[in-house]
């Protein structure tokens, strides 16, 4: 405690509280001004696979022995109600032809449609002769925003000779429409979304983060100070992070950032809650309301720096995944929450020293004895003590441990059976709104084609020169999942190379089509065996979105398989450190666990059964069990921290009556918060957002209103001394200790 006292006096003194704001002031200043925003450097084109993939392994084949067809293509998909007509497919030839002669900034090859007469296209219409989809291919080492702006110089070229705007013509309008999809609409659509939400949805979580404040707490100031604290820590978190960026040291993307500015806003705003509550509590006993900061330090700061920490490293465990997408968020979040802990133990005291009192103004909290001296000068009654009636949910749970265990546990078993029916999809065009460019054009190849054309697979095969690999095409026909098979195509560097194009009957990025690769993969090595060529396990390659997306898949299971274990385990030593306690431990993540597959299975409800989704993003159950179980140990941590040290001093049931009620109206009001700012994601028109934001506040509302309040104590009070095995419990009596609550 003596040690807690003498930091508090080092940050919040009566004169070194000037001295932690400036210095706050000067490093934001110093870091804006020496490096870069973490902005300026997101990578939105870094690679998610591994370069030993099996399909980063083809694609690297594909641009040595295939080069015309390696590049990343957008679909044009052109559509008339009614009938393309001639006139149309004129200037759709007019179109590539300029663009062969006059290339876009990254592109890669463009059919020699140019060069062919009108009406050869004709072939090549829809059975309705209604729609055209004609591909352009760009490098793949162009970014979404290179892409994008090269998009955009092509729409340019097709409303100079159209003579019209095809792109915003709707396709039921009658006139000549045009959207493009395929890979490169895919990806500038989803960036775009993540820029255009950056603002948005800063904007509303600053928004709601103050409205909660001003509501809990009725103070204006009161409201500005954790805003102050979490703005100073994201400015000097986006220099750190923007430096580590531009080194090489790490690669950020857009998702990260605004993914990690709801978690500064939700977590950094409880954290300083509970350093503020703490405080609130002090200044109605305690008149100094020096000696109130430094006793609201020394009882918070440890509880605040070990939930801050728990976070952290459950968030550095996102370093063991491969899968680039969960790898890059590692850093991103630990830096910011860590800087956020740093703040909250530092600049928070420093300005509730400044602003003392004040700074719950109009409600200030004081001593029954000053608020007597102030109603005596004011010519009021003097206010009478309350006596203490020991209600609340804490001695609900001190009363009826048994029933609200039986009642809560049936609750959250009941929600988790849920989890088990939940359907995982890898396939990013469903988390597109659907009026989205690409995903329109992705639908009207669907209806008008086979919806593998948006993605086809390119099938490589070293046949070794054997007259075996010649009848492939008709077995590769023959596959009752292949829609379209090319013709062969020899190799450029190697002849004995032979490609495929072929297109699935499903969309190829549904995990019907993800499956086939594997099933492909095997039925060309057995063919190549039984032609007599040997090892044929290094013979075959699949490249295209749906190989890439089957990899997707596979990494991330394997990386949650792996992940998650790491986090329990580390959150389990953790705990084990701080409480000291094997059996607190054991239930304390249990609990959390169970709340996990609680806010999961309830999520699934909401999501399938009202929201009408036929199944949820697979990268969620990774990101929203690294948060949940995280954030939701952090008020076990909060809460058990005041029980254990109220039971040194009074009967371990006392202590968990008061500890309840004491923690109650902070974690509440944190909780809220910390689910408002995740439920923000869910007004983003990004359904893995929504879907993200929709289960992570569930969980945390669950942790809030159930597990904390309920389930935690009430598991506490049936074990009795048994829950600080092995450490031990000196029972003290009721009778010995006077009444404090109240």
């Amino acid at each position: 405690m003596k040690g807690m006292s003498g930091y508090g006096k080092w940050v919040a003194g009566s004169k070194t509280k000037w001295i932690t704001l400036l210095v706050w002031i000067a490093v934001v200043g110093v870091l804006t001004m020496l490096w870069p925003s973490v902005n300026s450097q997101v990578a939105n084109n870094a690679p998610n696979l591994p370069e030993n993939s099996q399909s980063v392994r083809a694609s690297v084949v594909a641009e040595r022995e295939f080069p015309a067809g390696s590049g990343v293509p957008a679909l044009l998909v052109w559509h008339r109600d009614g009938g393309i007509s001639e006139e149309d497919l004129v200037h759709i030839t007019a179109v590539y032809n300029k663009l062969e002669q006059d290339p876009l900034e990254h592109q890669n090859f463009v059919p020699p449609l140019g060069k062919l007469p009108p009406q050869a296209l004709q072939a090549s219409l829809s059975e309705d002769r209604s729609t055209l989809v004609t591909p352009v291919l760009f490098d793949k080492t162009a970014d979404s925003d290179q892409l994008g702006e090269s998009l955009t110089s092509l729409k340019q070229i097709i409303r100079t000779e159209t003579l019209a705007d095809p792109s915003a013509a709707k396709p039921d309008s009658g006139d000549l429409s045009l959207r493009v999809s395929g890979p490169v609409g895919i990806s500038v659509d989803a960036t775009g979304l993540f820029k255009n939400a950056d603002v948005s949805l800063l904007i509303a979580t600053v928004i709601l983060v103050l409205v909660f404040l001003l509501l809990i707490y009725r103070s204006p100031i009161l409201a500005l100070i954790p805003l102050i604290a979490v703005g100073f820590a994201y400015g000097v978190t986006s220099p750190v992070l923007g430096l580590m960026a531009k080194e090489g040291w790490i690669k950020v993307d857009s998702q990260a950032v605004s993914i990690m500015t709801v978690l500064l806003f939700g977590a950094g705003t409880d954290y300083c809650l509970f350093m503020i509550s703490r405080f609130r509590q002090m200044l109605k006993v305690e008149e100094n309301k020096g000696r109130a900061l430094l006793s609201a330090i020394s009882h918070s700061s440890g509880a605040i720096a070990m939930s801050g920490f728990t976070v952290v490293l459950a968030l550095f465990a996102l370093l063991l995944a491969k899968y680039g997408a969960y790898h890059r968020f590692a850093v991103p979040f630990s830096v910011s929450i860590l800087i956020m802990g740093v703040a909250s133990l530092t600049l928070v005291p420093a300005l509730l020293a400044i602003f003392g009192r004040t700074s719950f103004f109009p409600f200030v909290p004081r001593t029954p004895q000053m608020e007597a001296e102030r109603a005596k000068a004011k010519g009021r009654p003097v206010p009478q003590p309350q006596p203490n009636r020991r209600k609340g949910i804490g001695q609900l749970v001190i009363t009826r441990p048994w029933a609200i265990v039986g009642i809560t546990v049936v609750l959250l078993g009941v929600l988790a059976s849920f989890s088990s029916g939940i359907k995982f999809t890898y396939d990013i065009l469903s988390s597109f709104p659907k009026n989205m460019e690409s995903r329109e054009g992705f639908d009207l190849i669907g209806k008008q084609f086979s919806p593998g054309e948006l993605a086809p697979a390119k099938l490589m095969v070293d046949t070794e020169g054997l007259s075996g690999g010649e009848d492939l095409q008709a077995v590769l026909g023959s596959l009752s999942y292949v829609d379209v098979v090319s013709d062969p195509q020899q190799g450029a560097v190697n002849p004995k190379i032979t490609g495929y194009d072929i297109e699935f009957k499903d969309n190829p990025y549904s995990i019907e089509a993800m499956n086939h690769i594997p099933a492909l993969q095997t039925t060309v090595e057995q063919a190549l065996a039984e032609s007599g060529i040997g090892n044929v396990q290094d013979k075959v390659w699949i490249s295209g979105q749906t190989a890439t997306q089957h990899d997707t898949k596979e990494l991330g299971e394997r990386d949650t398989d792996l992940i998650i274990p790491v986090v329990i385990g580390l959150i389990t030593l953790l705990l084990l450190v701080y409480l000291r306690s094997v059996v607190a431990t054991v239930y304390l993540v249990g609990t959390v666990i169970l709340s996990f597959f609680s806010a999961l299975g309830l999520g699934w409800i909401i999501i399938h059964y009202v929201l009408g989704a036929d199944a949820i993003q697979g990268s969620i159950p990774l990101y929203s069990f690294v948060f949940l179980v995280a954030l939701g140990e952090d008020y076990n941590i909060f809460m058990i921290s005041n029980i254990w040290k109220k039971s040194k001093h009074m009967p371990l049931k006392r202590a968990i009556a008061e500890g309840v009620n004491e923690t109650g109206s902070v974690i509440t009001s944190a909780g809220l918060i910390l689910a408002g700012t995740f439920a923000v994601l869910a007004s983003l028109p990004i359904q893995v957002l929504v879907q993200f934001g929709i289960i992570t506040a569930i969980g945390v509302l669950l942790d809030t209103f159930v597990v904390r309040p309920f389930l935690v104590p009430a598991i506490t009070v049936l074990f009795g001394r048994v829950a600080f095995w092995p450490g031990k419990h000196e029972e003290i009596s009721e009778t010995s200790v006077p009444d404090t609550q109240g």
